[in-house]
């Protein structure tokens, strides 16, 4: 199993990106249930956002909390 990400310092830029592990949060949830190619693309795409936010970090302030509604909405968008 490839191992999360997670650095736990989740909070959430405008895109819905972890600016903690840069997984959008449609990626983080339910991360144990998916296989390990599906991580591995999920990983290649992390990768990426992580190379793009060093070359543009976000302003203060530009990132909130995960919320439980948040969490619940990405949970029935990954399951449809």
């Amino acid at each position: 199993m490839i191992e999360s990400p997670c650095v736990a310092a989740c909070r959430l830029n405008t895109d819905k990106v972890c600016v903690g592990c840069y997984r959008h949060i449609t990626e983080i949830v339910d991360w144990n249930k998916r296989t390990n190619e599906q991580n591995a693309a999920i990983l290649q795409k992390v990768a990426i956002r992580k190379r793009d936010a060093a070359l543009r970090p976000l302003p203060e302030g530009e990132t909130t909390a995960i919320t439980q509604a948040e969490w619940q909405a990405a949970k029935q968008q990954i399951r449809i």
